[in-house]
């Protein structure tokens, strides 16, 4: 199993949790340390986003990946993810868990979302490729969020990825969120506003917790 490194939040009692993966690159064997702005942009996430869900009693889990780059097929960031998975197994159960991803950490959400504690992913900006698997999400809810002025990572392969993912999931969504770029840094609340309310959906959908 690969070392974890975790920061985790979590309130009393809690019902669920969401599990935030950060991006990455495409290709390299770097570790991700402090100074990752991938890491970091999600560290800021968390921080903004934490209360919000504690208020429906979902703890908030940001994974540090070993390495920084996909490489290829995706094998590290999985790898990770699946661990982290098990680890919030051993730390609260089988409590439902929503996958919360923004570039490649939606991308790896995309192939961990058949564990068995996962109701649903939630994409920021994702990075995916024509071909992408989506057999993970088969009973899953899909919530992807993408700017038209993004450069980095593809809007209309989110759109393609959402449709073929349509078929199978338990129910997608695709939110357009305007001529805003990759990441995450214009239209900040609109961002979190999103990533709030697509989480406490999915797991209110799962558990049964209540909106507030």
């Amino acid at each position: 199993m690969p070392d974890l490194h975790l920061t985790r939040l979590d309130p009393p009692g809690a019902s669920g949790v969401v599990l935030l993966l950060h991006g990455g690159k495409p290709t390299s064997t770097r570790p991700v340390d402090g100074r990752s702005a991938s890491w970091r942009r999600m560290a800021a996430l968390q921080r903004d986003l934490a209360p919000g869900y504690a208020g429906h009693g979902l703890a908030t889990w940001l994974l540090r990946y070993s390495h920084r780059g996909w490489n290829g097929d995706g094998g590290g960031p999985v790898a990770d993810a699946r661990a982290a998975l098990d680890e919030v197994r051993r730390a609260h159960g089988t409590v439902p868990v929503v996958l919360l991803g923004h570039s490649m950490g939606a991308r790896t959400g995309s192939r961990v979302a058949d564990d068995p504690s996962v109701r649903g992913l939630v994409a920021l900006a994702p990075w995916f490729e024509r071909g992408d698997p989506v057999a993970a999400l088969a009973g899953r809810h899909l919530r992807a969020a993408h700017g038209r002025a993004d450069r980095i990572t593809s809007a209309r392969r989110t759109r393609e990825f959402v449709g073929r993912a349509e078929r199978l999931a338990a129910s997608v969504a695709f939110t357009d969120m305007g001529p805003v770029g990759h990441y995450l840094l214009r239209r900040v609340d609109a961002w979190r506003a999103f990533a709030l309310d697509a989480v406490v959906d999915i797991a209110g959908r799962s558990a049964g917790l209540d909106r507030k």
